[in-house]
């Protein structure tokens, strides 16, 4: 392992740098104050976070290649945790909160979700369940020049100040950007205790092919990718080839962006709901999605401290066995506009009026 001009090792040369008074990567404003010296108590530079273990009674599932568990719904902060800086954000700890309490231990974040990187970490340390909650992020690495991993670098380094972490989790490379530089360098920074899995995400359908070559080798610890009632695509190859060695699956979008919940709007649940412990059509499309014995965990974003509470409360009760989940679906497609949910707008209904939708009004302004 690399050596320093001080002796410690690299990985302890990064935590000290990121732990240390001064932080250098826009550390200032990024965590609540008072919430620091707690946390920083609790998570000494150095010492890996030790997640809580899965509460008795809620659906959990296996990190394939270890001994430990995770409960199957997780919280998502795409869109619904980015907010513009000085916003009102008491409701997204909330959620956060009503997650944890619940039973939820996994959060999913990104270094382009705008704010919602910061916020997750902020929640987490305000809360005192930073280093026990898992954590998965990503990596953003696109390089200047070929085989550069200069960029790569920051961006871990980066979300590691942010998050207050002195490890990941999972860490993920975004939408496959630059995969063949990243896959060497999450599996050093594994080595090196940086963090504990790798992993490889995409939401499009033309990119699967590439996700289940991953999967069918080997290469990654976890895999992320769309996956609900609607987009059934990863059941073709890439959840078999994770079930087949090992690799522990990660699910985008279970709700479809808020377009599944928007469709059955005023509908009534059908009469087979109760049978599997169903009293919402959150719970009903969630638990479609964590029943398949592939899925580690589901991801599901909200900014409303009510439907995180629907959400984790599909990890309670009965859950769908392989011909309950078929009657789900035909129930489903025997709704008008179910086969149209693609066509629909994100988030009907919904605004997240976070930096992302600031700079694309922006740059809308500027281009029109």
């Amino acid at each position: 392992m690399m050596q320093t001009d001080h002796g410690a090792t690299a990985p302890e040369a990064t935590r000290r740098r990121l732990l240390g008074a001064g932080l250098g990567l826009g550390g200032a404003g990024m965590l609540p104050a008072g919430a620091v010296p707690a946390q920083a108590q609790a998570q000494a530079p150095g010492a890996a976070p030790a997640p809580a273990a899965p509460r008795a009674g809620l659906l959990t599932r296996n990190i394939p290649r270890t001994q430990d568990s995770v409960p199957a719904i997780g919280l998502g902060t795409f869109l619904t945790f980015d907010l513009i800086p000085g916003a009102p954000r008491g409701h997204l700890q909330e959620v956060m909160r009503t997650y944890w309490d619940g039973g939820a231990r996994v959060v999913d974040t990104s270094p382009l979700y705008g704010m919602g990187e910061v916020n997750a970490g902020a929640f987490a340390t305000a809360l005192d369940i930073n280093g026990r909650m898992f954590l998965t992020n990503k990596l953003w690495s696109t390089g200047e020049f070929l085989a550069d991993d200069s960029h790569a670098r920051r961006s871990l380094e980066t979300s590691l100040a942010r998050s207050w972490r002195s490890q990941i989790d999972v860490l993920q490379c975004h939408n496959l950007v630059n995969i063949d530089i990243a896959l060497p360098l999450m599996a050093a920074w594994k080595r090196e205790g940086l963090v504990r899995f790798t992993g490889a995400t995409h939401h499009d359908y033309a990119y699967f092919p590439v996700l289940a070559a991953l999967a069918e080798r080997g290469a990654v610890d976890f895999i992320q990718l769309r996956y609900s009632i609607f987009s059934r695509q990863a059941e073709e190859r890439v959840l078999p080839a994770a079930a087949a060695q090992g690799i522990g699956v990660l699910v985008a979008m279970p709700l479809e962006k808020a377009r599944l919940t928007k469709l059955v709007e005023g509908r009534p649940l059908p009469d087979f709901a109760p049978e599997i412990g169903v009293r919402s059509w959150a719970q009903y499309f969630l638990k479609w999605v964590i029943s398949h014995p592939a899925v580690t965990c589901a991801l599901p974003a909200t900014a409303n401290p009510a439907h995180a509470a629907e959400n984790v409360a599909a990890m309670q009760g009965p859950m769908p066995d392989r011909d309950m989940r078929a009657r789900m679906l035909r129930h489903m497609e025997g709704i008008p506009g179910f086969d149209a949910v693609e066509r629909m707008p994100w988030y009907p209904d919904k605004r997240y009026p976070g930096v992302i939708a600031r700079a694309q009004s922006g740059l809308r302004a500027r281009s029109g």
